[in-house]
């Protein structure tokens, strides 16, 4: 049996691992693409990088309030969401964070979500389902989950993953868009890697970017058994959620993967899942 301890340092090794791998990969390909269109010259490459860098770190310090108006999302008190407030301000205590904003959705499918860019600036939100829906230490356990994505930096993370994907994109673009100069003897095989590589590489990133983000999930479900000491709290809140079938109308696909379990019920490929199958997680939070 694995110690909550364990798990935690475990799920951290294997993101960092695969954000290792991730960058690795990224580099060879935009190496690749960036010379079969220029037949050598780098300057692709850094201007790529320019613009994807710029796109994501605008998105970055505005995510919180982009993220709530979509959402249409309101600040929440203490006064009419004392358990909400008072769940998240003990659990900010104890860990030492400061008091995130709270907010919550008029919506009864039970959900929640953090997002801002590090601690001093976190947002923790929740659907009034999930508030009326969860006992006070089911809701702790949620509420410890968000909190671990704000102290794990978790939005810094994945906001430097999609600098990776949206240049992998944006140089793949590229690719198709310019006439390609590379007329040295061997260019043919260097055009059908780098065409090899702007088919694939933006579809590759994508799966990478979900792995991290499934990973994260399982490392915030473990942080949060050691925050609160009781995994059953958040394992039967994720029983809870899951069964629920109302749909969230506030979420949409780019805010999807902010949520606590995925706001769509739709069967696809795990490949392709923003978030670890529910099951497996209450299975490692009971284990």
């Amino acid at each position: 049996m694995v110690n909550v301890y364990e798990s935690v340092d475990s799920n951290k090794r294997k993101s960092w691992l695969i954000v290792a791998g991730f960058m690795v990969f990224v580099s060879a390909a935009a190496y690749v693409i960036s010379y079969a269109i220029t037949g050598g010259d780098q300057s692709a490459l850094v201007i790529a990088l320019t613009i994807s860098t710029l796109m994501t770190v605008g998105s970055y310090y505005f995510s919180d309030k982009i993220v709530l108006a979509t959402s249409g999302a309101k600040p929440a008190d203490k006064k009419n969401f004392f358990n909400f407030y008072t769940v998240v301000e003990n659990l900010a205590m104890s860990q030492q964070l400061p008091m995130p904003r709270l907010y919550y959705i008029e919506d009864s499918a039970p959900n929640a979500f953090a997002t801002g860019r590090d601690p001093k600036h976190a947002v923790i939100c929740a659907t009034t389902g999930i508030l009326e829906k969860l006992d006070r230490s089911e809701l702790e356990g949620v509420m410890a989950h968000e909190l671990s994505h704000v102290k794990n930096f978790d939005m810094r993370l994945m906001t430097i993953v999609a600098v990776m994907v949206r240049m992998l994109t944006l140089l793949g673009d590229i690719f198709f868009r310019v006439r390609i100069r590379n007329s040295k003897k061997g260019g043919e095989v260097i055009f059908l890697i780098g065409l090899l590589f702007a088919i694939l590489a933006p579809l590759i990133g994508q799966l990478i970017q979900l792995a991290i983000s499934r990973r994260r999930e399982f490392l915030a479900d473990a942080s949060s058994a050691l925050m609160t000491r009781y995994p059953e709290g958040l394992a039967r809140a994720l029983e809870k959620i899951s069964a629920d079938r109302e749909p969230l109308e506030a979420a949409n696909r780019a805010t999807a993967h902010l949520y606590i379990v995925s706001p769509f019920k739709v069967n696809i490929s795990k490949f392709f899942l923003t978030h670890p199958p529910v099951e497996e997680r209450i299975r490692a939070l009971r284990g």
